[in-house]
């Protein structure tokens, strides 16, 4: 494909810089328009974005698209669903798509890797299966009941938010419990594996290249922990899993074949949840389950393959970032779930967007003289709502959110109607919040409508006037299973993809990720020699 102008320089870039000069209305103007909740709303695969209260007009709508256009954004997303080697710094493919689309007959990325896909896809979900039926077992042949994932990074942010999001739905009960271990810290490892009986304790190593310094140092003390407790050193591997890109080193270090699963190196590691990195989501859920995430995942695929651009999830949220980070001059964004079973989703997409995008080099080499990806923070925003909140109504800083709700209550808790009614409330009330704040001529009157002196009024006035203004937009699902969520992971991953198109960088490598590693093992060898 060949190479593009620096954004700023494309002609619908600087039509924006225009219209973001000329003065944009407020929220409050823009939902005025009987219209708009219709006209900024777009549905699929299970889900309905709601972007009302963004600060965009359709003139400015239209001027995002079209710089969609200029940036051949589609025409790159079909390179990838192609296998192109869009990973350009390490020229590689990128086709996390392929671990969810392969059940297709004729996929673009082409048959040899969509039969590897299946292939490895079933060994994984097969081994759940039997793991979720009790017929793993360990040195002392007692059934594996526990389960514990040792990865970092991708190998651990994805699985973990997904069985937490998930692993409380009566429909996927199951005798196994899965636990995760990322921090190398040995408090970590300790705390989770205390309470645990060895005889009856597996450990999943998951290592793309299978020398990660942190997840081979959990490994190794796993191992000790196993021997302590009586297993002999040549039963060790019945309770070792191993889901490498190098199987040959997991093999070396005794790892045995069939507890072995593969991933391949165009897989990222925050792209990787669908592969076999993803088997404790499938002992959770089970193999029936986990096909439903693949399914939800290649939904959200196709359509943004082939939805048009004012109907395309991933695209609209993309350009309304693009906006909001270089027009309106946002350097940070939050992600606010009010579904407590996504409390780990934040987390998640942190890293898929700041390890992505955090990049200010252009594919040519040259440096990026525009503001690329934001700072992505947050939680749930129940929580939120009675701390940093604060900061996004009435501090300096512009923050635009995302919400992030379900429709339908689904908890089997008694009263838990009553529960859901309050959580969907405080998103509605905090949106209207952010978006209409409260001017000091309306304040004034109501701190006088309570009681206090024109005085009292008039002092308090500035510090309970609220600015608003702050864009959001809301993502609507009526219930989380693993079909839906797998929908909302795609649409943030291909929402990042957009951007990246646009910005004109690489959001497949992580060099800033290589250096901290390289060092801790430089530095570690100088300890070893000193």
């Amino acid at each position: 494909m060949s190479a593009l102008p620096q954004p700023q320089t494309r002609a619908a870039w600087k039509a924006l810089e225009l219209l973001a000069a000329q003065g944009v209305p407020s929220i409050a103007e823009l939902l005025t328009s009987k219209e708009r909740e219709n006209q900024f709303c777009a549905s699929a695969a299970g889900l309905t974005l709601e972007y009302d209260h963004q600060r965009v007009s359709s003139k400015i709508l239209d001027g995002l698209i079209e710089l969609a256009n200029q940036s051949q954004v589609m025409q790159k997303a079909q390179s990838m669903f192609q296998g192109e080697p869009l990973n350009t710094t390490e020229a590689r493919p990128v086709l996390h798509v392929a671990l969810r689309g392969s059940h297709e007959p004729s996929p673009p990325w082409g048959g040899e890797i969509a039969q590897a896909v299946s292939k490895e896809i079933e060994r994984f979900c097969d081994f759940a299966q039997q793991i979720r039926g009790l017929n793993m077992k360990g040195h002392t042949q007692q059934s594996i009941t526990d389960v514990v994932n040792l990865g970092i990074g991708g190998s651990d942010l994805g699985p973990r938010m997904a069985c937490e999001a998930l692993q409380d739905n009566p429909q996927y009960s199951h005798p196994v419990r899965v636990h995760f271990v990322s921090n190398v810290d040995a408090w970590s490892l300790y705390s989770t594996v205390k309470g645990l009986n060895p005889e009856k304790t597996a450990f999943i190593v998951q290592s793309k290249s299978f020398s990660t310094q942190e997840t081979m140092l959990l490994a190794r003390s796993a191992k000790e922990w196993l021997k302590a407790s009586g297993c002999p050193e040549e039963k060790l591997f019945q309770h070792l899993i191993a889901v490498t890109a190098n199987p040959k080193a997991a093999q070396m270090q005794g790892y045995l074949p069939q507890q072995t699963f593969h991933l391949w190196d165009w897989v990222g590691g925050r792209y990787s949840i669908w592969s076999s990195i993803g088997l404790p989501l499938a002992i959770v859920i089970g193999s029936d389950g986990f096909k439903d995430f693949l399914a939800g995942g290649h939904a959200m695929d196709q359509h943004f393959l082939s939805a048009p651009a004012k109907e395309n999830l991933p695209l609209l949220m993309a350009l309304l970032g693009i906006w909001n980070r270089n027009f309106l001059q946002a350097p940070t964004h939050l992600i606010a779930p009010y579904h407590y079973p996504l409390a780990k989703f934040t987390a998640f997409i942190q890293q898929m967007d700041m390890e992505s995008n955090g990049k200010q080099i252009h594919h040519d080499g040259t440096k990026a003289s525009i503001a690329t990806g934001p700072i992505l923070w947050g939680g749930l925003g129940n929580d939120g709502q009675h701390a940093y909140f604060q900061l996004i109504h009435q501090g300096q800083h512009l923050i635009p959110v995302d919400f992030i709700g379900q429709r339908l209550s689904t908890c089997p808790m008694p009263g838990s109607q009553e529960h859901h009614r309050l959580v969907v409330l405080n998103l509605k009330a905090q949106r209207k919040a952010m978006a209409l704040g409260r001017d000091p001529t309306q304040t004034h009157k109501e701190l006088l409508q309570s009681g206090l002196s024109a005085q009292q009024a008039q002092a308090l006035t500035p510090h309970r006037t609220f600015q608003g203004n702050v864009p959001s937009s809301t993502l609507w699902f009526d219930e989380l299973d693993p079909k839906t969520l797998g929908s909302l992971i795609a649409l943030y991953e291909h929402k990042i993809f957009c951007q990246s198109c646009i910005w004109d960088i690489n959001a497949f490598d992580q060099w800033g990720v290589e250096l901290g590693k390289k060092m801790a093992l430089e530095l570690d060898d100088l300890h070893h020699k000193a």
